[in-house]
């Protein structure tokens, strides 16, 4: 004999058993949390990161012209400033970014030749570290591209390369009289010149023993540099000699607390091709005035 059901009882009899299916599934897709661990489980390990402090070496390298010298452990020339003091720098701004330091960020370390005894540490302008040598700071030249090269030697005679024993190599030969004399010019009268009667001029954009000429302007305007015993010359005034800094630290002749440079143009002895150049640009009597004209009934124009 067959039951018969109802509408609704076979809907809840249905809605019953697919109820039940679902819970089944549900429980059976629940993970037990456990303390727990297999012995045989896979054992993670979490990669741990050393940082290492940068660590400065000092090695020596034999140069075929200059010798034995310091590089770093790339083999960049290092190179010493002449103005510079004991544990003191005097290059900043310009000069800085021109040669820059060996900064003491980290371990300082050397290699055979170099003593170790002659290392040492300097503050800088921003308050960095500078590593010296024989008491003196080191730096590297923007020109050097690759290991080896030494184009910093001797610029403005007062950068050289360092020997391992902390001396800066090829000074003493490089020193020299930087004489100033008066030219007598058929077009301006008596005016300065070098020793080799290159004329000199002033740029009236300069201060009282500061120049602003820089850059470029450097590059057209060779200055005169002190890289020496500076000495007057007849009708030269002693008094009126004196010197100024440029932005690389090295240092120009003045004449009257004016910086003293040479024109690029001009390529032979007596040649005045710089002078009224943008209406800056002039020659100098032997009084230290600019002169702005020519002669006139042996009477010149100048320029107060």
């Amino acid at each position: 004999m067959k039951r018969k059901f109802s509408k609704n009882t076979v809907l809840f009899l249905g809605l019953l058993a697919f109820s039940t299916l679902l819970l089944a599934a549900c429980q059976s897709q629940v993970i037990p949390v456990t303390d727990d661990v297999p012995e045989d489980a896979p054992q993670v390990t979490i990669p741990t990161i050393e940082v290492k402090a940068e660590e400065v070496s000092i090695q020596v390298s034999n140069d075929p012209m200059l010798g034995e010298i310091l590089v770093d452990s790339n083999g960049m020339t290092l190179y010493m400033f002449t103005k510079d003091e004991p544990n003191k720098v005097n290059c900043a701004g310009d000069c800085l970014a021109a040669w820059p330091p060996l900064l003491a960020d980290g371990t300082v370390t050397v290699g055979a030749g170099v003593d170790a005894s002659l290392l040492g540490q300097a503050p800088l302008p921003d308050g960095t570290m500078i590593v010296t040598y024989n008491q003196m700071p080191l730096y590297y030249w923007k020109g050097d591209i690759n290991p080896g090269d030494t184009t910093g030697q001797d610029v403005n005679k007062v950068w050289y390369v360092v020997s391992p024993g902390g001396d800066p190599i090829g000074i003493e030969a490089e020193m020299s009289v930087v004489l100033l004399q008066v030219y007598n010019h058929p077009e301006y009268g008596e005016i300065l010149a070098d020793g080799n009667n290159m004329i000199l001029y002033m740029f009236t954009k300069d201060g009282p023993n500061v120049s602003n000429c820089a850059g470029a302007c450097l590059e057209s305007w060779p200055p005169l540099l002190a890289d020496g015993t500076v000495t007057a010359g007849t009708g030269v005034d002693a008094n009126l000699l004196g010197e100024a800094d440029l932005p690389d630290g090295s240092r120009i002749v003045t004449y009257n607390k004016m910086p003293l440079y040479y024109w690029v143009g001009d390529a032979q002895p007596g040649d005045t091709n710089g002078q009224g150049v943008n209406e800056v640009w002039y020659v100098v009597s032997a009084d230290g005035d600019v002169v702005t004209g020519m002669l006139v009934d042996d009477e010149v124009e100048y320029k107060y």
